[in-house]
């Protein structure tokens, strides 16, 4: 069963056709064996992601404040492997940054062979909080999505397996979860009075994220919109999707481990005969 909209290559999308409070007829305490069996196989796969070495894998997480991105990390890769995971926060871009490309900052917090890297927020800033604001002229952030779909492939073409996630929440969840930080003191230190200032153009980023999830859908690196309302389905959501988006290639890095381990197992053999001969 698929717990998330998969955006399919360059078909159009309307947010307001989807509901952010979807849960997929599940009850919350039918959600969580359901989380559990995936959450445990998605520390086997990072294992074995790890240890064969073939691949590399890309996830990345954009919504708007509040939709839940550090909960989404914290909760779905609770069980993964710290050694072959990292988690990269793209801020405003330094001086030097500012110098270069934007996608320059971005590769090189791309995932080497056997990690997996989670981007909080990503290059798609640049055809969102660009856009919105209007830091760069029209003519240039446009230019941006065939290059992030450049970029993407480029990755894809030598290994990476890129999973994206919009996180979709409703303008009403985020009001509530805003005045949750108000009203609990051991949750003020989350407030941002941006994330205040960022609600007045609520519906110009809604645009930028529908323009972003066709334009940038792509068969080597599909969109996939989350109902975020309801915290434990998308948590759910998420870890479902990157466990489908894995397994098929289980059995290779299996296959790989296996003649890694029968050569090591050989080597030792011959070391051990010659050392009983020698002896």
């Amino acid at each position: 069963m698929d717990y998330t909209w998969k955006v399919e290559p360059g078909k159009k999308v309307s947010l307001k056709d989807f509901d952010p409070a979807y849960s997929a007829t599940l009850k919350k305490d039918e959600s969580g064996p359901l989380f559990e069996k995936n959450h445990q196989e998605l520390g086997e796969l990072q294992e074995l992601l790890y240890a064969a070495g073939h691949n590399s894998v890309l996830i990345v997480l954009q919504g708007m404040d509040t939709s839940g991105k550090d909960g989404t990390i914290s909760h779905v890769m609770s069980d993964v492997n710290p050694q072959g995971c990292r988690v990269i926060s793209f801020k405003s871009p330094t001086e030097e940054e500012l110098s270069h490309d934007f996608l320059w900052r971005v590769h090189a917090n791309t995932p080497g062979k056997g990690m997996m890297n989670i981007f909080n927020r990503s290059h798609y800033e640049d055809v969102l909080i660009v856009r919105v604001h209007n830091l760069l002229p029209e003519a240039n952030w446009k230019a941006n999505y065939d290059h992030i779909n450049n970029f993407e492939k480029l990755l894809a073409g030598t290994g990476t397996i890129i999973i994206k996630f919009f996180l979709h929440i409703s303008k009403d969840e985020q009001a509530e979860r805003l005045q949750a930080r108000e009203d609990e003191p051991d949750k003020r230190w989350k407030l941002n009075v941006g994330d205040y200032k960022e609600r007045q153009y609520w519906d110009d980023y809604q645009k930028a994220y529908e323009d972003a999830l066709v334009k940038c859908s792509t068969e080597y690196a599909p969109w996939h919109i989350v109902a975020a309302d309801r915290k434990w389905f998308r948590n759910l959501a998420v870890a479902h999707t990157i466990v489908e988006t894995l397994r098929p290639y289980r059995k290779d890095w299996e296959k790989a481990l296996h003649a890694r381990g029968e050569a090591a197992y050989s080597e030792l053999l011959k070391y051990r005969e010659t050392q009983s001969t020698n002896g």
